[in-house]
């Protein structure tokens, strides 16, 4: 029997009953599957094997023997269904000459160049996802020229925004506390920004032209 020359990925669906291969293109992995193809031999060992468990005796023995039967044209059998299904689906795949991968001509097949996506991809395919790559490599070029710093002095120490500690034993102190809920520690109060009113009653800074503190609702000093 002559060789056969197809895709090396394909799977094998045979069982005691026939045969039937599914091949599978070598890019993305879509496939076709074959024509089922009865096996006589398995499916009389399954029959007399099926009639044994059920009778036993003699039938039973005739069930072993048509499976030593069976194992006998086992190879041949498969060897021509085998032949059958490539002759079934090469069709349904094209080979490219320049990498000789079998590949499946709906999505990885260059028709106008005759070679598979791999050796020849459609650059129209391409072009969308290469013009977003482009576009986000202009942005972060961009992004380099802006002064993304906006001022900030990395010469000082800093601390998160909002954050700060307790000069005595150093914790954390929420935004606007005027002691250490720790130890009680006095906390200095920065002085204010001219122009800038404070409310008499808790501190806070008072919004420009308004008559009440936002945060207790304590009347402007005017």
């Amino acid at each position: 029997m002559t060789t056969q020359s197809f895709t090396r990925n394909y799977n094998d669906h045979s069982n005691d009953s026939g045969f039937q291969f599914e091949f599978c293109c070598d890019k993305c992995g879509n496939g076709h599957r074959s024509s089922f193809i009865r096996n006589n031999a398995g499916f009389a060992a399954s029959m007399l094997k099926a009639a044994g468990s059920i009778f036993g005796g003699a039938v039973a023995q005739a069930g072993w023997g048509a499976d030593h039967l069976k194992d006998a044209l086992r190879g041949p059998a498969w060897d021509s269904a085998f032949k059958s299904a490539i002759d079934e689906c090469r069709p349904q795949f094209r080979q490219c000459t320049l990498c000789g991968k079998w590949v499946c001509p709906e999505v990885c097949w260059n028709h106008e160049r005759g070679l598979c996506e791999e050796c020849a991809p459609d650059l129209r395919e391409h072009a969308p996802a290469i013009q977003a790559q482009a576009a986000i490599e202009q942005a972060r070029e961009k992004a380099r020229d802006a002064d993304q710093m906006q001022g900030l002095d990395l010469s000082r120490p800093l601390s998160a925004p909002g954050v700060s500690s307790c000069g005595q034993c150093k914790n954390p102190l929420p935004s606007g506390a005027k002691f250490c809920a720790a130890c009680g520690t006095a906390v200095p109060q920065m002085p204010a920004a001219a122009g800038r009113k404070f409310c008499i009653g808790c501190g806070q800074a008072l919004t420009p032209g308004a008559r009440f503190c936002a945060g207790c609702g304590t009347a402007s000093s005017g």
